[in-house]
């Protein structure tokens, strides 16, 4: 691999400040920094995606991803395709070979590793651009429309070369981030299987299932469908939790476990009183309600900037830790607090200022985010998703593999937690998204699930089921033993483009790759 610094193309002037750190600051026009990268056809690249759904594999040079121009604008309008990523922003080019992604990319030859890394993104994403026809990355600042007056620095990432555990915890010293917590979470949680169609009777008897096979001190975790509608968080729905979450939280810490609940805190539906009765509470963009995306029948942006917005979010976390009792937050469809910038901040800017702010309110709480960009939530989460979310079968149903990257697939889940595997236990602890052992309500094959569930135990810091644990027989109550043993005390040895090998309790295992092979 071969490759030549270039910075002619860029407004201003680029300083090596110290070893491996480049900054270019400018007075005027932000452009771009130019290199020129050659790839030989053993090696691969990877590109971070925009946020954590985001299906972010390794490529080679011959590689291409796909955005969503191909799909129809009354299909990409009906049911919001363009929100969920970074597509209303990025003009994704038609052709093969045209790769992007946000905070950090590598280049790998073999086992050596050149990293580009992002050291601050208050300024804006770094945004990598590679085209393999051309053998040139781009790297550029992700910050249109914003104002500035005076000296600026537009670009401060670094380059790290050598192995890859020792590039990773290089970048890592530089940004002085260390996770919140080394505290691996195993617990249940009601989304994948109950889904919204949970009430307290349900949550009860799925907790009695988890008293005599969950540990003391794991995770019990409601998910989305106790609110009457999304955005409408102060109370619960009154027919289903007619107790209240006092009394379900409660309950849950009887049982010696921790109690989780899940919010979208920066969106609201459009069902919602918050949407109905409060229309200056949502973020406009050409004087519309900015639709995020088709759950929930649509759902949209509170404006962070309101004052008012900020107030009710407060006063939304102080019930559910100082009145409910929750011990952790799952904090979900956070991209939503920041999709444009302004000429006052940029969209990385705002992101980080929403995630420092989250931090903040749930000081000594737990959160576990998802669906946000990555490196806002480096240091300022305890837990976060680091790929889209499972589906019951491998790769979802065929018609959906044609929408955007951020779609439900077990397939997609793996790679990226796989590829991603590198901020477990530097950023926060990873969340690789639940394992099933179940036989009903299941399409996954055997060896299907075997695979999610070894991989996301090794390269997961918390790891949930929705299984209902009232079902298990001896034989499956004694896998889930299998797979807590293996998440608590599993050593990866090695791992390679086919297979892992790793260590536990004094036995050697290999397991064989499936997931998606390069591109």
């Amino acid at each position: 691999m071969k490759y030549i610094w270039q910075v002619n193309e860029i407004t201003g002037r680029g300083e090596l400040q110290e070893e491996n750190r480049i900054t270019v600051n400018y007075h005027g026009r932000i452009d771009k920094v130019l290199l020129t990268i050659q790839m030989e056809e053993s090696d691969r690249m990877f590109f971070n995606g925009y946020q954590t759904w985001t299906w972010s594999p390794e490529y080679n040079r011959y590689g291409g991803e796909r955005g969503i121009n191909h799909l129809p604008r009354a299909l990409i309008d009906k049911f919001s395709l363009d929100r969920y990523g970074d597509y209303h922003f990025y003009p994704y080019g038609k052709n093969r070979g045209e790769i992007h992604g946000y905070s950090y990319c590598y280049f790998r030859d073999k086992d050596r590793y050149r990293l580009f890394a992002s050291l601050s993104e208050e300024n804006g994403y770094h945004l990598f651009r590679y085209n393999t026809r051309t053998d040139r990355l781009y790297i550029e600042r992700d910050c249109k429309g914003l104002e500035v007056d005076g000296d600026f620095t537009a670009l401060e990432f670094c380059y790290l070369e050598g192995g890859e555990q020792e590039v990773f915890d290089s970048w890592f010293r530089k940004l002085f981030v260390i996770p919140n917590t080394r505290e691996k979470l195993f617990g249940y949680s009601s989304w994948y299987n109950r889904y919204e169609d949970i009430n307290a009777d349900y949550i009860a008897a799925d907790l009695e299932g988890c008293k005599d096979i969950l540990k003391p001190g794991d995770l019990f975790q409601i998910d989305d469908g106790w609110e009457p509608n999304v955005g409408d968080w102060l109370e619960p729905d009154p027919v289903k939790f007619p107790e209240g979450m006092k009394a379900s939280c409660d309950r849950i810490h009887e049982a010696g476990f921790k109690a989780g609940l899940w919010l979208a805190p920066f969106v609201c539906n459009t069902s919602s009183e918050i949407y109905k009765n409060h229309p200056d509470w949502l973020l406009k963009h050409e004087g519309e309600p900015w639709l995020d995306g088709c759950n929930w029948g649509g759902f949209v942006s509170l404006d962070l900037d309101n004052p008012e917005v900020r107030d009710y979010i407060t006063k939304v976390f102080r019930r559910v830790f100082d009145e409910w009792g929750f011990d952790l937050v799952k904090l979900d469809f956070l991209y939503a607090g920041a999709v444009f910038g302004d000429e006052k901040r940029t969209r990385g800017g705002k992101m980080l200022d929403a995630m420092r702010w989250l931090r903040d309110l749930c000081a000594g709480k737990l959160i576990l985010g998802c669906g946000v960009p990555l490196m806002p939530a480096f240091g300022n989460v305890d837990y976060c998703r680091v790929s889209c979310d499972v589906s019951l079968d491998w790769n979802d149903k065929p018609i959906m593999r044609i929408i955007h990257k951020e779609r439900v697939s077990t397939r997609n889940a793996i790679d990226t937690t796989y590829y991603r595997r590198q901020l477990n236990n530097r950023a926060f602890l990873s969340d690789p998204d639940v394992f099933f052992l179940r036989d009903d309500n299941i399409k996954l094959t055997l060896q299907e699930k075997e695979y999610l569930y070894t991989m996301s135990a090794l390269h997961g810091g918390i790891l949930l089921t929705s299984d209902n644990l009232q079902n298990y027989d001896e034989t499956k109550k004694q896998q889930l033993s299998q797979v807590r043993a293996l998440f608590e005390r599993g050593r990866i040895i090695s791992e390679r483009e086919d297979s892992v090998t790793y260590e536990l309790d004094g036995e050697i295992r290999t397991l064989n790759h499936r997931r998606t092979s390069v591109k």
